[in-house]
């Protein structure tokens, strides 16, 4: 910006977007004071640099809204985790399905936990029956099974992420 400019041609953009072509730098910081503007490098990476006339604290401000507008729309994923036992009852399994439904339509990933206590480790079978039938239910859902089920220590872990 400005002084800082440190090549002696710089190829100029004025205020009202105008090409001048290539300049020397000390005639485009003469144009940016006359018009008490600053002379900002748009394109570093161009031989000579870019740059342009215009008011560096506006410049910044918009660019900084910008960043803001766009961190406002982006939607940020989260997961999402519904613990069952083996042993559900069918109404349960039902609510949870339809859980599962709402958090997937809101773009949010889901890990479906099958907790087993104790002495229930010997019907890990049954847990694995439980998550099978998750999946299978949910066919029909615009979703992805991100990891198939798995014994993880005492439970069986799947994930479910949108399409």
């Amino acid at each position: 910006m400005n002084e800082e400019i440190t090549s002696k041609e710089v190829r100029l953009i004025d205020d009202q977007g105008n090409n001048h072509g290539v300049v020397p730098t000390s005639k485009a910081l003469k144009m940016a004071e006359e018009k008490d503007l600053d002379l900002v490098v748009v394109s570093q990476n161009q031989e000579p640099p870019v740059c342009k006339i215009m008011d560096y604290g506006k410049y910044k401000y918009d660019l900084e809204k910008k960043a803001k507008e766009a961190k406002k729309k982006q939607h940020v994923v989260s997961i999402k985790e519904i613990k069952v036992r083996y042993k559900i009852d069918t109404h349960d399994y039902l609510v949870r399905i339809n859980s599962i439904k709402k958090f997937i339509a809101q773009g949010n990933k889901v890990k479906v936990v099958v907790m087993l206590r104790g002495r229930e480790m010997q019907h890990s079978k049954l847990a694995f029956e439980l998550a099978n039938k998750f999946i299978e239910d949910l066919k029909s859902e615009p979703l992805v099974v991100e990891k198939k089920p798995s014994l993880d220590g005492r439970n069986v872990v799947m994930f479910f992420a949108p399409q």
